[in-house]
């Protein structure tokens, strides 16, 4: 057994600073948790500012990756963000038979099986709760708690930013711009917001979940993305008319020996429970045969959960070292093909502004039928008087993806359409 666990950090960011505090003010606990010293051996950081608001001994700081990762390091917690240099630091963390602890969700999305693999073959293991979901427990339960399942469904909310932009939009009626300005100056959103506005956060977070419920390699560039820019503050109104929410959705299903993974705008049912998460938190829906749906929901961002993820990633890591025990390896099946969203088969929103006058219904009603796209339901919304222009909101029966998207093409054309404002889907 061994007495003492030695622990490098990469990172001293926000996160990186929670944990890196948590190590030093419950050093005691941890000791007695793990039955052995839990000690920050040395921090890669360069900015002297940030050891001292996390209250690190600035001789434990070091500016070269190199330096920081030598001598005698038990477990390596990569808080860097970004694919480059984590990605090669955990590979050699990995390869010297060091544990890894990291939250980086782009490169366990782009590189998690290999990553995994080669934590199995040196006799060690890659942990990555925080990397989805922040604070809220996933990773675990479905690589532990859910595993006698054969998982069909995961329908999630995991990006806090666009959630409490939507949140706003919905509630206070704001329009895009002014969301994210909101979100901004609460510092939920990023100066550069692209990876979460556009669903690229999303999108990694839901590869890593479909790649380990399903037991397959599911990529980024598998998983059909979309982002919320294009909604408007009437598509809210609207759609609570209609008795639904609009949510960033992350969906990934598995049916035979295919599945399908996409991130878009969805219309969800107001009775859900995913349409009543709102503002920062985030919510996990897992459909198994034998648990049924369970559905996990917390803080899904912010420094305290995600080093609260981090740091129990952590104490694993050292009762294993100190127990001397060997990781089971993860095992994926063959890659299992992946379904084009143009296939999807569901309902549909769709937003039009016509020209106001006799005999327009007849042509749209005939580049539906063209297509074979049932209609369910016409509303006349907003006119313009002085544009003579009028809003239409159609519903659709079930159709095919690819159907409505021909129906899209046509509708252009035709001249009484001014313009297709929107198309969301309806997941239910």
């Amino acid at each position: 057994m061994s007495a003492q666990v030695n622990v490098v950090l990469l990172g001293l960011g926000v996160v990186g600073g929670g944990v890196a505090r948590a190590l030093r003010e419950k050093a005691d606990t941890y000791s007695q948790r793990i039955g052995a010293s839990l000690v920050l051996r040395r921090v890669l950081e360069r900015r002297l500012e940030m050891a001292q608001a996390a209250g690190v001994d600035p001789a434990l700081l070091s500016s070269n990756a190199q330096e920081a990762l030598s001598g005698d390091v038990d477990i390596v917690v990569e808080l860097l963000g970004g694919e480059h240099p984590a990605y090669e630091l955990i590979k050699e963390s990995l390869s010297s038979g060091r544990y890894v602890v990291t939250a980086n969700k782009e490169v366990m999305a782009k590189h998690g099986p290999e990553l995994l693999g080669l934590a199995a073959e040196n006799g060690v293991d890659i942990l990555y709760e925080a990397s989805v979901g922040a604070g809220i427990p996933i990773i675990s339960p479905v690589k532990r708690d859910l595993s006698a399942n054969h998982i069909s469904s995961i329908r999630a909310i995991i990006n806090g930013t666009t959630n409490y932009i939507l949140t706003r939009m919905s509630q206070d009626g704001l329009d895009f711009d002014a969301g994210l300005a909101q979100a901004q100056d609460l510092g939920y959103a990023e100066a550069d917001p692209t990876n979460d506005v556009d669903g690229y956060d999303a999108t990694y977070k839901l590869a890593i979940l479909a790649s380990l419920a399903f037991h397959t390699r599911v990529r980024p560039e598998d998983v059909h993305r979309e982002g919320i820019r294009h909604l408007a503050s009437r598509d809210f109104r609207y759609a609570r008319e209609l008795g639904y929410a609009i949510k960033l959705l992350a969906v990934a299903r598995r049916e035979d020996n295919s599945v399908q993974v996409r991130v878009h705008p969805a219309l969800v049912a107001e009775g859900e429970l995913l349409a009543k998460v709102d503002g920062a938190l985030n919510a996990i829906e897992i459909e198994g045969d034998l648990s049924g749906k369970v559905l996990f929901q917390g803080a899904g961002a912010g420094s305290l959960p995600a080093a609260s993820a981090v740091l129990a990633d952590v104490l694993d890591a050292a009762r294993a070292i100190v127990q001397g025990q060997r990781p089971s390896p993860w095992r994926y099946t063959d890659d299992t093909a992946v379904v084009p969203v143009l296939e999807l088969m569901t309902r549909y929103y769709i937003r039009l502004e016509v020209a106001d006058r006799p005999g327009v219904l007849a042509g749209i009603a005939r580049a539906f039928g063209d297509h074979g796209v049932s209609i369910a339901s016409v509303i006349q919304k907003e006119i313009e008087e002085a544009a003579e222009t009028a809003e239409l909101v159609i519903m659709t029966h079930r159709a095919q993806e690819e159907a409505v998207q021909a129906t899209l093409v046509q509708l252009r054309e035709l001249p009484e359409v001014v313009n297709v404002g929107n198309l969301l889907r309806v997941d239910d």
